[in-house]
Formats: structure tokens, C-alpha cells, sequence
């Protein structure tokens, strides 16, 4: 990855950076030598690969609620960064049922706010925004979704991340487009694995909860197929669109699918047989859940791999055996953890 030697020294701001993938990516970045700044409500109260990998004390930390465009704008512009990922939002889709209005508002608005700010730049700025493979209305159909494909979405969390992709184009459209200083990219990842998530009711945090309690995990849906992939696929698909678009001439205002390669259509199930592979895991299925979730999902990476030279590095089975090494090794050396995921 030489492209990464034009990042060092630029001021990198990092949204939801204390969050799974916004953790991951300021690590990479903060290894590389960029000026990283991250933006966040709070740090997560337990376990986190920010707090694993100590991260408050490697770059700088500003927790500011991305809904309070006032504190959120004064921040941004006092800092003035060459380069923005746009990763806070509401993730979780358990939780956006459980509370849709702070999901709508997060997913939305925060969006909008950051856009905003981005609008009143006269420097050089390119802005990355990640948004999900839910943001696709699903149709249950056995093809991969093109960029092409129409937006949409059931349940708050899907429906959250469409709207967002909807207000991203209309801003681009209405007031970025003839700016020439101003650049931007979507990019939407399916389930992305990889140490140091911990969050509930997620597959990979679930499990490995499970086998540090030794209690039996409950399965909720275990026929639905996801686009697993490792975080660390979709995050250089991030920054090679940020690479691309901030220092060549890359088409302004695009979406891109960052998926798993074809081959990695994965249900929980056999992702569950995989783990069991490395580690003994005791679980049952619960077959009456009342949470309504795609059975079928799955991206096409085409125009990433076209377009930006991007390609899938790693198959499921590798970035399933590589998340629970990461997390067996943090359970028995946690202070060693940062050497590890170097």
C-alpha cells in the first residue's frame, strides 16, 4: 500500500472514532504518521479496540455529540482537516429498533451536519462517508447489489442509512458539485469482522462473550447470509477512494461497494461451524425472533475493483480465523495486544 506514504503529516479527522471500524482506522493512520483527530459522543463504557490499543493516548480526542452542529462545526473548522471519514452513527440494528427517532437523528442529521460544516470550507478538503450494504432495498434476490441498485430500507437502521445516502447526493448536488476544493465518496461494507468489536448483538462479539462466560449462545437468525468480511478489506477500500479522490483525478461524488469476494456467501451457521473449528462453541437456535432482517444480502464490488484497483484480500474462513485469534490472544496477553495487532 505505497499510496499510504501521501497521508503522513495530513490532518486526518476521524467521526465515530472510538467505535470498532473508527478505532481501526485511526490505528492504521496514527502507524502511518498522519495528524489524527477523532470525533465521538463518549468512549464505549466496557471492552473496545480503543481502549485495548489505548488509543486516547495516541491521538487527538474530542467528544462532541454529532448532533450538536454548533460545538461540531467550531471543532472541524478549528482544526481544518485535509481529509474526513465520516464514520459516527447509530450501528447497532437492534438498538435503532429499540430507539429509531435517536437512530434517524444520528444517521440523518449527523450526516447533514458534517456535510454542512464541509460547505463552508475554502480549503481543500475530501470527505468519505460510510454508510452500510443495508442502505440497498433488499429484494431477497440471489445477484449482488450494484451501486446502480435502488436504496431503500424495512427496518429504522436500513431506512436510516438509505435516507443518508439520499441527503449526501442532494447536498453534493445542490451545493458541493462546482466546488473544486471540495471532494466526495460513499462507501458501503456489509458485516465487517475483526478484533475488538464488542458490541451487543453482533455474531462475532456474542460468541466470543460466550466463550469467555462458557454459557450458551442463543442464535437468533442462523439463515441469513451477510458479506462477513475482515475490517481490514473494506478500510483500504476507504482509503484508496480518500487516496484517489484527494490526490488524483478520480470522478467526484460516487458510491462504492467494498464487499467480500464472490465466494464468501457465509449464513451464521457456517460461520458458526468455522469457529467451533478453533475454539469449542456451545449454542442453540432460537427459532421465534420477532426482529425482521434480510435473509439475503450481498454486495458487487465491481466498479471498486475497476475504478479504484480494490480487491478483497482475504476470504471468509481467513477473516473468521483471524478475528478469534485476535480476540483468544487479547483474553490471554491483553497487555501485549498492540504488538500483536501491528
Amino acid at each position: 500500500m505505497i499510496f499510504f506514504n501521501k497521508f503522513i503529516n495530513k490532518k486526518i479527522l476521524i467521526t465515530g472514532h472510538t467505535g470498532f471500524k473508527g478505532a481501526w482506522l485511526s490505528y492504521i493512520f496514527h502507524l502511518n504518521g498522519s495528524k489524527v483527530y477523532g470525533i465521538s459522543d463518549k468512549i464505549p463504557s466496557g471492552n473496545s479496540f480503543f481502549k485495548a490499543l489505548k488509543l486516547e493516548d495516541k491521538i487527538n480526542n474530542y467528544f462532541i455529540d454529532i448532533n450538536n452542529y454548533v460545538l461540531l462545526k467550531k471543532k472541524i473548522c478549528s482544526i481544518r482537516p485535509d481529509i474526513i471519514f465520516h464514520l459516527a452513527a447509530e450501528a447497532i440494528v437492534s438498538r435503532a429498533y429499540a430507539d429509531p427517532l435517536n437512530t434517524f437523528r444520528t444517521n440523518i442529521i449527523g450526516t447533514a451536519n458534517i456535510l454542512n460544516v464541509v460547505n463552508t470550507f475554502n480549503h481543500k478538503c475530501t470527505s468519505i462517508f460510510i454508510t452500510s450494504d443495508k442502505c440497498y432495498e433488499n429484494v431477497e434476490k440471489i445477484t449482488s447489489y450494484k451501486e446502480t441498485d435502488r436504496l431503500g430500507g424495512s427496518d429504522p437502521y436500513s431506512a436510516s442509512k438509505a435516507s443518508a445516502e439520499i441527503l449526501i447526493s442532494s447536498m453534493y448536488r445542490s451545493y458541493l458539485i462546482n466546488k473544486k476544493n471540495i471532494k466526495i465518496g460513499i462507501c458501503r461494507a456489509g458485516n465487517v469482522i475483526g478484533g475488538g468489536d464488542w458490541s451487543d448483538n453482533r455474531l462475532i462479539p456474542d460468541v466470543i462473550r460466550s466463550l469467555i462466560s462458557k454459557k450458551k449462545l442463543v442464535i437468533r437468525n442462523p439463515k441469513s447470509t451477510r458479506p462477513w468480511q475482515h475490517v481490514l478489506d473494506p478500510l483500504n477500500g476507504y482509503m484508496k477512494l480518500a487516496y484517489l479522490l484527494h490526490f488524483k483525478n478520480l470522478k467526484n461524488g460516487q458510491a462504492f461497494n467494498f464487499g467480500p469476494k464472490p465466494n464468501s456467501k457465509y449464513d451464521v451457521k457456517k460461520i458458526l461451524e468455522i469457529i467451533h473449528s478453533i475454539s469449542v462453541l456451545n449454542y442453540k437456535i432460537l427459532s421465534n425472533s420477532k426482529m425482521k432482517e434480510a435473509n439475503l444480502l450481498s454486495l458487487n464490488s465491481n466498479k471498486a475493483s475497476k475504478l479504484l484497483g480494490w480487491k478483497c484480500k482475504y476470504d471468509t474462513k481467513d477473516s473468521i480465523k483471524m478475528t478469534i485469534n485476535w480476540y483468544l490472544y487479547y483474553i490471554r496477553n491483553p497487555s501485549k495486544i498492540e504488538r500483536f495487532t501491528k
